[in-house]
């Protein structure tokens, strides 16, 4: 495992467990970072109109088309620091 894998999953630890629940935008942000960072580019259908939430999240990793997983993995845990999220570096 390289180590922006390894920071990676401990951001993802510690987003778990962040001293306060952040709001709903940044939840969106950590949840597109995390799912570019892991998965790449957004993938399947986008979810029906109804599924207020599920249509929210996929936009919002739509939005990072083209980040590599790298950049992701880097944004995302430089947020889960900045929210106050503790783990090794």
């Amino acid at each position: 495992m390289t180590e922006i894998n390894l920071r990676f999953e401990q951001a993802a630890t510690a987003a778990k467990s962040l001293p306060e629940k952040p709001d709903n935008n940044t939840l969106l942000q950590l949840y597109a970072l995390f799912k570019q960072g892991s998965a790449g580019d957004v993938s399947g259908e986008k979810p029906g109109f109804f599924d207020f939430v599920a249509v929210a999240k996929y936009e919002a990793w739509e939005k990072l088309k083209g980040l590599s997983a790298e950049d992701a993995m880097n944004q995302y845990i430089d947020l889960v620091r900045k929210l106050g999220g503790r783990f090794e570096d």
